[in-house]
């Protein structure tokens, strides 16, 4: 018989929703435990490159020809490189099947992404949430930015968000740390872009999860950007050096890596979930955790994997499935498309250290009556930099020469990327591949997901407006592509177990709790309506602390 251990309540999954989940769980006076499939990750101990420049890694931090062969969807972008390799999931151990190409980064520990993360924290506006209801797409949202306001205020107050307030109804402020600062360049394309738009577009200083000002427990930026290598300085947000601090700190958290949650445990006489059962992914032995609720943030594709999992003679299509939408409605955002030019007269200029961040523009397409031929929007992400001791000099090729020319700093460049919007199609979709195992014999995900017409025609415009912008701004030689657009590039998985406003249009209620299991949460971004243009992760923490807030309320009073 499998061995059985009873707490208040379940957190499966370490990444940002998982560690606000049991900070707020546990500092609400419930035991917990919070359950993760991978390795420990310890805060300022197990960051053995944080400190490391690049002429100390073998390959300057690049990736080896073994490394491209070992990683097959990893090598597909960024992620593959030898500076945090051991952070990412290895694609061996654990296959998925695409249907459709998509690519899927991921991050198996102790913390989970919120190590790697980019840290771009923006809140959505009414515009996001009223959109599925005004463009008759998927199902209306069951709140609205005033429900979320107070939410977010609570968490970005923690978490430490820095930022300039801007006022605009598209992305509303926050309570922000003193922003960073944009350097000379992107802030004269900034009036430039305000200037010749007349202030219907705007460049601000990326809003980011990096400390401008010291909390309890942790410093301010050291402008290293070296983030996704662990901060030993706390400085940007993770569960590490933020939530499971706190948690711990009220005795209440029991933490148990190497925890595989194989599905929910339901009991259809008491109509509710009693515990979740592990596979220890050390020793291959099963467990039995009991909890009166349980949440499920092990990410939007894992948590769906552990709904479809866990199927009854009740639900055999998973605990959720009633609706018909549990694995549908894949969402991501749309990447790829990017634009940089050169930019004269600066040239007796720097910046200070390496800022972790970027600036943003804003969405400014199909706002304020506008129509273009697609729905919702897009934003752009990017940065101007002088380029480095890596580009190349034409007129030299070996030699002293080439050496003194790259002690000096070379062009001025100002580039961006946008982010674009896609829409919540039932056909995109995760189903489980019964054909296929991982490493310990589970069952993997099949993954069925594209961009359609609508995303196709958004492009075209993020290409030309961004173009078109750094031209007006006077950016010179400014050239465009559109490139890959793959979903799951964005690393921005959302929806599968989507909220909405009744049991037959959705897996979540406006709490969400499971409509088959209401003492079963679901809080990270599996429980996306819709996707907005910004990225989502600031979302996931105001809506996890709202509902946990909820879930303690309802079991004081008996309801769960």
């Amino acid at each position: 018989m499998p061995e059985s251990f009873e707490f208040d309540a379940i957190v499966v999954g370490s990444g940002i929703s998982g560690g606000w989940a049991a900070k707020e769980l546990t500092e609400k006076g419930l035991k917990v435990i919070m359950l993760e499939r991978g390795r420990d990750i310890k805060h300022g101990v197990d960051y053995p490159s944080a400190n490391k420049d690049p002429w100390e890694f073998p390959h300057r931090g690049g990736r080896t020809q073994q490394m491209i062969q070992d990683y097959p969807v990893l090598k597909r972008d960024y992620p593959l490189n030898e500076t945090n390799l051991d952070y990412w999931a290895k694609d061996s151990e654990c296959p998925y099947t695409e249907v459709k190409r998509f690519d899927w980064f991921r991050g198996y520990h102790v913390g989970g992404r919120s190590l790697m993360w980019g840290r771009q924290s923006y809140r959505w506006s009414d515009l996001d949430f009223e959109a599925n209801a005004k463009d008759g797409i998927g199902t209306d949202w069951p709140v609205r930015y005033k429900e979320i306001a107070p939410w977010y205020d609570y968490v970005e107050k923690f978490a430490g968000i820095s930022g300039s307030k801007e006022g605009l109804s598209v992305l509303p402020d926050g309570q922000f740390q003193p922003p960073m600062e944009m350097n000379c360049v992107e802030k004269d394309v900034a009036g430039r872009l305000s200037q010749h738009y007349q202030g219907s577009r705007h460049m601000i200083i990326g809003r980011v999860a990096n400390l401008t000002s010291a909390l309890p427990g942790r410093t301010s930026c050291q402008y290293r950007n070296k983030c996704w290598l662990g901060c030993p300085f706390g400085a940007y947000f993770s569960t590490q050096s933020s939530t499971l601090p706190a948690a711990m700190a009220t005795g209440n958290l029991t933490l148990r890596p190497h925890s595989i949650v194989t599905r929910v445990l339901y009991d259809k006489d008491l109509k509710k979930a009693t515990g979740v059962e592990v596979l220890d992914a050390e020793t291959q032995k099963t467990y039995t955790y009991k909890a009166k609720i349980v949440f499920l943030n092990a990410s939007t594709l894992n948590s769906t994997w552990i709904l479809l999992n866990s199927a009854t003679d009740i639900w055999p299509d998973g605990l959720g499935s009633s609706s018909g939408q549990l694995g549908h409605n894949l969402m991501d955002h749309h990447l790829g498309v990017r634009i940089s030019g050169r930019v004269e007269g600066y040239e007796d200029k720097y910046y200070y250290g390496r800022r972790p961040n970027g600036i943003y523009i804003p969405r400014f397409r199909n706002v304020d009556g506008e129509k273009r031929d697609y729905i919702r929007g897009f934003g752009y992400q990017g940065r101007a930099a002088r380029d480095g001791w890596s580009r190349e000099v034409a007129e030299l090729s070996i030699g002293i020469g080439l050496k003194e020319a790259l002690t000096e700093p070379g062009t001025w460049t100002m580039g961006m990327g946008g982010f674009g919007e896609i829409l919540p199609y039932h056909e995109n979709k995760v189903t489980l591949d019964k054909s296929k195992k991982d490493k310990w014999g589970l069952n993997v995900l099949a993954i069925d997901c594209e961009l359609k017409q609508n995303e196709k025609n958004m492009r075209k415009d993020m290409l030309n407006d961004g173009i078109e912008m750094l031209t007006n701004a006077g950016v010179k030689d400014v050239k465009g592509i559109d490139g890959d657009g793959t979903p799951g590039r964005g690393i921005h998985e959302m929806g599968t177990a989507r909220m909405g406003t009744a049991p037959g249009n959705s897996v979540l209620n406006k709490w969400n709790q499971v409509w088959d299991a209401p003492n079963v949460f679901v809080t990270d971004g599996a429980f996306m309506a819709s996707a907005s243009c910004v990225n989502p992760s600031l979302s996931y923490m105001a809506f996890t602390a709202r509902a946990v807030d909820h879930a303690v309320t309802e079991l004081k009073k008996g309801n769960l």
